[in-house]
């Protein structure tokens, strides 16, 4: 069967010179359809369809201009080049703003004509077969580094490049996600053997730990306002490095970034991690120093609700003198609000945001059929949260903060994952509802398959009984009650959960932001 050829239209009153570039682009593979005037070019469109069109820009009767604003009227999506012999920049602003697809100046020559070509018609093609390459020779090297002995610095930098193959083979349609997802299953796996190693560690011995949550506003707030710097801390709930990578072309106009990452320390869930971020201080620390601030887990009381004064006290502690805010957005009523008060906002040093929406998102998806289905894979999942960002106040709030030259750090307290497989746990009745890790005094589980702290004091974390031990679940696992079984884990199965082990929950963005 013959394989079908690009189709080429190209008007120029001029064609017959241009016989040797048609002759070369034939060469090449493509069909080329000269014709000698605007009307030519527009009654062709109306009969036939094209790949791409050469248009030149000064032919009699009908303009290059007036006859792609036909053309777009006929197909929109084709792509059209103008050819023109004016560098006018006027001609080139109305040429861009009516979307053509390239731009070149008399005398083009062949190989320019064929760039162009492939820029348009072929460009997903080609970046799908130089991304397959580019991934196929990564993979073994990637591969080699999750078997090697790696420190908190490289398996930050091994995430990373995860994260970007994975939004590569994304962008690029690549069929080849699968492999990635093997890869990344097997590096969790590495990963949670390296914590289970070193937790303990880090927790006991803070000057040789990675940065972890309470040490962010110590290390990386508190220097910034010493400097006299103003600083908007801004926490979006649950939210990933890949979250943070589809998001940043949408701010890249009005901010320079730092990028980095930080350990969230376990469990990675709201009421531990950002509770300990706010006050500098691990959980038990917390629970003995402000017993009125920490709520435990049996507590029908919600577990975020002292998160201004645990920051107030951490100032006190440190002996600042900083004015500071605090807001909590949870919807977009509330964005609108605190829009109107970015002026106000202005006259602190520190103005503390919390974003709810991701968070949101993912416990929706859980319990709502339709939210599901909306977010169906990680892609999708990446999708709502750019839309969300760019379509509620989101945007605009840090629009706003760059035009006051405010330094923003943006960063989360825990990300999440996608659970896929069920790991069997008993518990009475005092256990936890959450599926990445359980506390409590009578559980019964497989210790092979979790990290289990039986001695919470080790780990900076308050015990509600004596005979309290945590358990978490690793790699993709959930925890699942016996009673039920089937109902909970086609449930919850392929639902975003968080509070265990993974490197999407634990090695999260900390992105700081200059304003341009």
């Amino acid at each position: 069967m013959a394989v079908k050829k690009d189709r080429v239209l190209w008007a120029d009153d001029e064609i017959d010179l241009l016989k040797p570039h048609i002759l070369f682009l034939q060469d090449k593979g493509y069909e080329v359809i000269p014709v000698i005037s605007g009307q030519d070019a527009i009654d062709c469109c109306r009969d036939q369809s094209f790949d791409i069109i050469f248009l030149d820009e000064n032919m009699p009767g009908l303009t290059g201009l007036e006859t792609l604003a036909q053309i777009k009227e006929i197909n929109p999506n084709v792509p059209v080049v103008m050819v023109t012999k004016s560098e006018e920049e006027s001609i080139m602003n109305q040429a861009i703003g009516n979307k053509i697809a390239d731009y070149l100046i008399k005398p083009v020559n062949p190989n320019q004509l064929l760039l162009s070509i492939k820029k348009n018609v072929h460009k997903n093609v080609i970046i799908s077969e130089t991304t397959t390459v580019g991934y196929q020779q990564e993979f073994n090297r990637i591969g080699m580094q999750i078997n090697d002995s790696l420190t908190t610095d490289d398996w930050m930098e091994l995430y990373k490049k995860l994260v970007y193959w994975e939004l590569e083979l994304e962008s690029s349609q690549v069929q080849m996600t699968d492999m990635l997802r093997m890869q990344k299953e097997e590096a969790n796996k590495a990963f949670g053997k390296f914590v289970k190693k070193n937790y303990v560690n880090w927790i006991q011995n803070p000057a040789e730990r990675p940065l972890m949550s309470p040490d962010l506003f110590k290390k990386k707030v508190f220097p910034l306002l010493d400097n006299d710097e103003k600083v908007f801390f801004i926490l979006i709930d649950n939210f990933r490095l890949d979250q943070w990578r589809v998001v940043k072309d949408l701010l890249a106009e009005y901010f320079t970034f730092d990028e980095g990452l930080y350990y969230s320390i376990l469990p990675t869930a709201t009421q531990y991690a950002r509770n300990s971020i706010f006050s500098g201080l691990m959980p038990l620390q917390i629970e003995k120093m402000f017993p009125d601030l920490w709520v435990d887990e049996e507590s029908e009381e919600g577990k975020n609700l002292n998160e201004e004064p645990l920051i107030q006290t951490q100032i006190d502690r440190f002996r600042k003198k900083y004015s500071f805010s605090y807001n909590k957005v949870h919807d977009s009523q509330y964005g609108e609000k605190l829009l109107n008060m970015i002026s106000s906002l202005t006259h602190n040093q520190l103005n503390v945001v919390v974003l709810n929406f991701v968070d949101m998102l993912s416990h929706a998806r859980t319990e709502m059929k339709m939210i599901r289905e909306l977010a169906q894979s990680e892609a999708a999942y990446r999708s709502l949260t750019r839309s969300w960002f760019q379509h509620s106040t989101t945007l605009e709030l840090f629009k706003r903060i760059s035009d006051k030259g405010y330094k923003v750090i943006v960063t989360t307290d825990h990300g999440t994952i996608r659970v896929n497989n069920p790991i069997k746990v008993i518990g009475d009745r005092n256990t936890n509802t959450n599926l990445r890790y359980k506390v409590g005094k009578n559980l019964n589980y497989n210790p092979k398959e979790v990290l289990e702290i039986r001695d919470p004091e080790k780990v900076g974390l308050p015990s509600p009984n004596l005979s309290s031990k945590y358990i978490f679940a690793m790699n993709d696992d959930f925890f699942a009650y016996p009673n039920n079984y089937n109902y909970y884990v086609s449930y919850y199965k392929n639902t975003f959960q968080h509070g265990g082990i993974s490197m999407e929950e634990m090695m999260v963005p900390f992105i700081t932001m200059i304003p341009k």
